[in-house]
């Protein structure tokens, strides 16, 4: 039996390019180091799954992925949610636990760092992630701001009518200005019949959603500089970057993180070409706490997800989820995730077993185990596992005991955290925040030109018929300096409405 289980699992496991090595079978409580368990490079745009319970070794199977990939010269985007995930800037230090296991799978373990750019959703933790109101959209601002259908409805006929007019709305100041223009005065008399009513309770509404939103201390997240996504490509000596998003300051916040990196994969999803069949993917994207994204999502906002993740793997872009149950995941998306990584399930009560079942059936049949039972059985560092192979069949399901990371598996001390910011270029070009000629702006603009014009039209007649040969405020506006400046094409991702290219922008700073 031992012969045909490594025999089996060495057919399955048979990549021709370039890999990841994952750990060895195991069998009978027994570890094979022949059994060798590997995903090939080239199926990792076919997305994964990485699930189980909390202390079951997930978080350091995503180190593990992580520095394997940047090894092979792929960049990496992952979140720290615990904040200890900075380590892999440094090499790890062997001991004899890790000797132990290395020995086990017949591997020699050889500590190694790898190159970390840090970033943050506040800016005190790292480069500071931002994006502009617009390129975040009316379906994914609706969702941190707990909108109704009505009042989604709403936030889309702003979005609307700020791109037909040219208005970039960059930050919630942008944003608080349009509702209030529109939702009374002649800004209403001005949507009326192309855009419909917006109810002064609804606006009302919308308005302290905002409000909310800037309590929670958010703010910055939205404004320019925005982050460009060209920066999650970058190599150092062939190495992909991996760059960390630690939100660790914000885990209170849990929608409001989960959303922000939805919301940089449907960027990435608009901007990047096409890129056929590859032989290693272009980048690849973690979502943790994945659940986070789907938990009380409208019908919209999961056919959007969907969406991405059918098509973003056609631009070399693989996206592998992380959760504790893989029942947190929708079953659309769930069944495009070819690659599968399943901790121990722990089976305590009734919703438990059902879970652990429904996982189970998830799994292609296995003569060597009993997986229901296997599966509450699994240690720490252990694993389920079943891929898709160059040809894109899933292969044998194995038990799997992991490799170690070969970084750091913790935190870099407060100094060493310093250091690497301070040497980071990234983190300079997104420290400042920068204001541009926006939504805010304009529109106190026009409402001031408005507020003149109608003066004069009431002093003579005279103002009256020459106001009628005046350009209108709005065309006036745009073929000003300042017109010439915004009257570009905006770009936000899938979840906008507007789709394009960011040109050059020149900026002042606040």
């Amino acid at each position: 039996m031992k012969n045909k289980f490594v025999e089996a699992i060495r057919k399955s496991y048979a990549p021709k390019g370039s890999f990841i090595y994952l750990g060895a079978g195991i069998l009978n409580n027994e570890i094979l180091a022949d059994a060798k368990v590997t995903i090939s490079m080239k199926m990792m745009n076919r997305h994964g799954l990485v699930t189980g319970a909390t202390g079951s070794g997930k978080t350091r199977t995503l180190q593990l992925l992580a520095e394997q990939l940047s090894a092979e010269g792929v960049p990496v985007f992952m979140p720290d949610m615990k904040g200890d995930l900075s380590g892999m800037a440094k090499e790890g230090v062997t001991n004899a636990r890790l000797e132990e296991r290395a020995a086990a799978l017949g591997i020699e373990f050889m500590p190694s760092s790898f190159p970390l750019e840090l970033y943050s959703l506040s800016g005190k933790l790292g480069g500071q992630m931002r994006a502009t109101v617009t390129e975040f959209g009316p379906v994914l601002l609706s969702k941190i701001m707990d909108l109704n259908e009505v009042q989604s409805g709403v936030l889309s006929v702003i979005f609307k009518y700020a791109d037909d007019k040219k208005l970039p709305i960059v930050d919630l100041n942008d944003l608080k200005k349009v509702l209030s223009y529109l939702s009374e005065g002649e800004g209403a008399n001005e949507i009326k019949d192309d855009y419909g009513k917006i109810s002064s309770v609804t606006a009302g509404t919308i308005l302290r959603k905002i409000v909310v939103l800037e309590q929670k201390g958010v703010s910055q997240l939205f404004g320019e500089k925005s982050f460009d996504i060209d920066d999650l490509f970058q190599k150092v000596d062939g190495r992909g970057v991996i760059s960390l998003l630690n939100v660790s300051d914000v885990q209170h916040q849990p929608v409001i993180f989960s959303t922000f990196m939805l919301a940089l994969l449907a960027e990435l999803y608009q901007k990047l070409p096409e890129a056929g069949d590859l032989d290693k993917p272009k980048l690849i994207f973690f979502l943790d706490e994945a659940h986070l994204l789907f938990k009380d999502a409208p019908k919209a906002f999961l056919s959007q997800i969907d969406q991405v993740i059918r098509l973003i793997r056609s631009k070399g872009v693989g996206i592998f989820f992380c959760t504790q149950l893989s029942q947190d995941v929708p079953a659309n998306v769930l069944s495009q995730l070819g690659n599968r990584i399943h901790h121990v399930v722990r089976a305590f009560t009734p919703n438990d077993v059902k879970a652990l079942r429904e996982t189970v059936n998830s799994f292609p049949k296995s003569e060597f185990y009993d997986i229901e039972k296997q599966f509450t059985q699994l240690g720490t560092g252990q694993a389920f596992i079943t891929v898709l192979d160059e040809k894109g069949i899933p292969t044998e399901t194995v038990a799997t005991h992991l490799a170690p990371p070969v970084s750091v598996m913790g935190p870099l001390n407060e100094d060493e955290y310093q250091k690497l910011l301070d040497q980071s270029d990234l983190y300079k070009k997104y420290k400042e925040a920068i204001d541009p000629e926006s939504a805010f702006e304009l529109l106190s603009r026009k409402m001031e030109l408005e507020q003149v014009e109608e003066r004069e039209t009431r002093s003579t007649t005279k103002k009256q018929s020459s106001r009628r040969e005046e350009k209108s405020a709005i065309e006036e506006m745009m073929t000003s300096s300042v017109g010439k400046q915004v009257g570009r094409s905006l770009v936000r991702g899938i979840f906008g409405m507007l789709f394009g290219t960011t040109p050059k922008r020149t900026y002042r700073r606040r």
